[in-house]
């Protein structure tokens, strides 16, 4: 099982799941911060178009093209709904952000063998492996 510094350096394109259209929320900032270093994001939110300049999708399965990591921004209980449709499209990782903890989620990526993290940040992990997917970074 890869560790977090090197799910993010082997993944190009997040999908997040709970993406938020609001610029104060960190289901905004985060993934807007993913994407200014280079990471493609594509945002999973029943109740936007667009997102970050990018087409949003329903659900994971919606998405037309592969996905290398499953950012998560949704509470605990919808975790294991989300694992269960990474596991279903063949997402290799699940990442479920700061205070979010759910150990159906863990047990269901861990029996699929997906990689899993949890509680943790994405953009505070980019930051502390200054990790970029920009040219020349």
């Amino acid at each position: 099982m890869r560790n977090a510094q090197q799910i993010l350096a082997d993944s190009a394109v997040i999908a997040v799941v709970g993406a938020s259209r609001d610029p104060g929320k960190p289901a905004h900032t985060v993934p807007a911060q993913m994407q200014r270093y280079g990471w493609r994001i594509i945002p999973v939110n029943p109740y936007a178009d667009e997102l970050f300049g990018e087409k949003v999708y329903r659900s994971l399965a919606d998405i037309p093209e592969p996905v290398d990591l499953v950012n998560v921004f949704r509470p605990a209980g919808d975790a294991v709904d989300v694992v269960r449709e990474a596991v279903a499209v063949g997402v290799p990782a699940v990442w479920l952000q700061l205070d979010i903890v759910s150990a159906e989620a863990r047990r269901i990526a861990t029996e699929a063998g997906l990689d899993y993290v949890e509680d943790r940040c994405i953009a505070v992990e980019r930051a502390v492996g200054r990790l970029s997917r920009l040219p020349g970074a």
